[in-house]
């Protein structure tokens, strides 16, 4: 859901212009189908006026009919029509009037005589037609005005479906103009999994291609940095060697076997610092897991046992010889090996417990707790005491190789007994 913000959030909008739009064409049309109604309405003044007429001035029916044929109405003197009007046709408006009449009974004598006659005038709409429907003095009569229409919302339709054509496109538009950034996504997300040849370059000049452009000039200076970065170690530590191998010539050469030792020492010292500064290379240059393989987490335990040329006896495994990890060999079994060296030196009796627990690897050793945060000890050169054997990397090393593997250093201290877990990042 995260992933699709911007489109939702486009959608979103869409659907609520659409739905504010439909609501206020929807309510104009009902205000203009009722002031049309009310307007056509106004006809029947006519006809209430001319039925007035016909009743108090007792006019014969032929004389009410040719009143109404001059306004243009019609009577409708088809009973089944008459019926089928009433009963299938649609009441737009009915009102309800009364009349009255005056008589002269006997001569020379006024008599108000007040006939009181009710009188109730009905539009009705039936098949594209408008009929006006009178009853009164006990008759009924049905009349059509063929110069009235029923309502048709032609213009307002037409202007609903313009505007709703227009926010529709204009949404598209703005739907195209968001797909680079999609690209835009992935291409990133390539060049942080370390695809480092991914080119973010767009043509254009709106905001994203301007994004995307800069995006492409940070890549090439990242490229440059890497790369000058790397020749710049691989180089060191070429020029590095060749001066250590004579030193180590040379130092045989002492008479002195204090002496001798002493720079054979610090020679050797060197060339392990050369190798973890090349390891750290490797880890940091984000082409690390090209040779990632599933290996028995047993075997990677061995070989680092191997690589930390120390007897079997006093490291404990106690590890499922059925569980694979996908991994660097070479990088996952120096983080292991480095995770023994680490608690054979720091624990009194020399031994490390390795073991599995919810899925995450255990290194035990007796000793005491950490006097600083994990995250002291995993920043490089940092140790608790000097030691003539440790320049402070190995935590370090060991850190940037789980990062590389999706994985995080954690460290607890239960009864005595320092562990340190490799566990899967959260």
């Amino acid at each position: 859901m995260r992933q699709h913000g911007v489109l939702l959030t486009v959608l979103f909008a869409l659907s609520v212009t659409l739905l504010s739009v439909s609501y206020t064409f929807w309510e104009l049309y009902k205000v203009n189908k009722t002031q049309y109604i009310d307007s056509i309405y106004t006809k029947h003044t006519i006809i209430l006026q001319l039925y007035r007429t016909h009743i108090q001035k007792r006019t014969s029916p032929a004389m009410f009919e040719a009143n109404l044929a001059i306004n243009k109405f019609h009577f409708i003197n088809n009973l089944k029509e008459h019926d089928k009007v009433i009963k299938k046709g649609k009441f737009l408006k009915s009102d309800s009037y009364q009349t009255s009449t005056k008589q002269f009974l006997i001569p020379n004598e006024l008599y108000m005589n007040r006939t009181r006659t009710d009188i109730v005038v009905s539009m009705i709409e039936y098949q594209r037609e408008i009929f006006f429907l009178i009853k009164g003095n006990n008759q009924e009569a049905l009349l059509i005005d063929e110069r009235l229409k029923p309502y048709a919302p032609v213009n307002l339709f037409t202007a609903y479906l313009t505007i709703l054509s227009i926010i529709i496109v204009s949404f598209i538009l703005i739907l195209q103009r968001l797909r680079p950034l999609r690209r835009l996504q992935t291409k990133i997300a390539r060049f942080g999994a370390g695809n480092m040849n991914v080119r973010f370059k767009m043509n254009g000049h709106d905001e994203i291609a301007l994004v995307a452009n800069e995006l492409e000039s940070t890549r090439l200076k990242i490229n440059a940095l890497i790369e000058s970065r790397t020749l710049f170690l691989r180089n060191i530590m070429h020029e590095l060697k060749t001066p250590i191998t004579k030193g180590r010539i040379a130092s045989q050469m002492l008479v002195d076997p204090k002496q001798q030792q002493r720079f054979i020492g610090i020679f050797e010292r060197m060339e392990v610092l050369i190798s973890e500064f090349a390891l750290i290379e490797e880890v940091t240059s984000g082409s690390q897991l090209e040779n990632a393989s599933e290996y028995r987490l047993i075997d990677l335990i061995d070989g680092a046992i191997d690589m930390a040329l120390v007897e079997r006896e006093i490291v404990h495994v106690n590890v499922d010889c059925a569980v694979k990890l996908r991994v660097d060999y070479r990088l996952y079994a120096t983080a292991i090996k480095n995770m023994i060296d680490n608690a054979i030196k720091y624990s009194p009796d020399g031994e490390v417990n390795i073991f599995m627990k919810n899925d995450e690897i255990y290194f035990e050793n007796r000793g005491d707790k950490l006097k600083q945060p994990l995250s002291y000890y995993v920043e490089p050169f940092t140790k608790d005491a000097p030691s003539k054997n440790s320049f402070g990397l190995g935590l370090y090393l060991v850190d940037s190789i789980l990062k590389s593997h999706a994985q995080v250093l954690a460290y607890e201290y239960n009864d005595g007994k320092s562990c340190f877990i490799f566990t899967n990042e959260l």
